[in-house]
């Protein structure tokens, strides 16, 4: 058994994870940790590479389903003020890992600053966009990025500049332990421009995604640039398949509504079944987008 008695300021053994998640299902981390300094960051991915210790990222939360029986691993929950500093100067914006992508996007935008408004109605975090290279069709965050500061391997702290940085549809080459900070450039803007487009944006997603306070989840990635995962759902006739407490939207079939009551198993037999169905009837593998703990 693992002790990170030296650590028990910021490590909670036994810890639920579902309050943190989007879907409020799963069940515990063996331990969960909030790191308060960078310092404190760095000396508990150390003590899990020299004791062989798994650990995972959780930021949002938005892009993860724990599995019921929970996490046999160290959980960073990074959250902390010293992972969610914003500094705007010269049309540049550096942010933290755990900067919410709302708060990313406001501070840009009361700066007069243009470029990450496609983000609108994307949930999670600045690092969980990077990692899973958030955006819709026509822009992704990736685009915008200048710079990335991680902790590589060996528990060095480096930045990866643009020419080492590489962004396809939905995923990146940002394999590092964690990612620390971004700083993106964007460009010049009237402040009430970039909101009018901020509020069409909002419209359009908040009109075809389930309510906000339902628990839920988009799952796949689109299959092609000119295909959605959600059409092929929809066509397979989909849309509003329930399995126990997990239901496919009835507002966009790419989500699935963990209805209260569910368990993560719901949702993952539900997942197994539209998977199925696309592929028997178009021939597609869909690939998950969330992470599956």
């Amino acid at each position: 058994m693992h002790s990170f008695d030296d650590f028990r300021d910021i490590v909670k053994a036994d810890e639920p994870l579902a309050p943190h998640l989007w879907f409020r299902l799963g069940g515990p981390a063996a331990f969960l940790a909030r790191p308060r300094t960078l310092d404190e960051l760095v000396g508990l991915l150390r003590r899990c590479r020299d004791e062989s210790i798994p650990f995972k990222v959780l930021g949002g939360g938005s892009n993860v389903l724990v599995r019921d029986e929970g996490v046999k691993a160290l959980v960073l929950h990074l959250e902390s003020p010293a992972f969610s500093d914003v500094t705007i100067r010269d049309g540049r914006i550096e942010a933290g890992a755990a900067v919410p992508l709302t708060a990313l996007i406001s501070q840009s935008t009361r700066a007069g600053l243009a470029g990450l408004e496609f983000l609108t109605g994307i949930p999670g975090t600045v690092g969980g966009a990077l990692l899973g290279n958030a955006g819709d069709r026509q822009v992704s965050i990736g685009q915008l990025v200048d710079r990335v500061t991680v902790i590589d391997a060996a528990v060095e702290i480096k930045v990866r500049d643009r020419d080492d940085l590489r962004f396809a549809d939905r995923e990146s080459n940002l394999d590092e332990l964690v990612i620390l900070s971004a700083e993106f450039a964007l460009e010049r803007a009237n402040p009430e421009v970039v909101v009018r487009r901020m509020r069409r944006i909002w419209i359009v997603k908040k009109e075809n995604q389930p309510y906000g306070h339902q628990s839920s989840g988009c799952i796949f990635k689109n299959p092609t640039t000119d295909l959605s995962a959600g059409m092929l759902i929809e066509q397979a006739g989909l849309k509003g398949t329930r399995f126990g407490g997990a239901e496919v939207s009835d507002r966009h079939a790419n989500f699935i509504v963990a209805q209260p009551g569910a368990s993560t198993s719901d949702v993952l037999h539900l997942i197994d079944q539209i998977r199925q169905r696309v592929w028997q009837q178009f021939g597609y593998e869909l690939e998950l987008q969330i992470q599956i703990w």
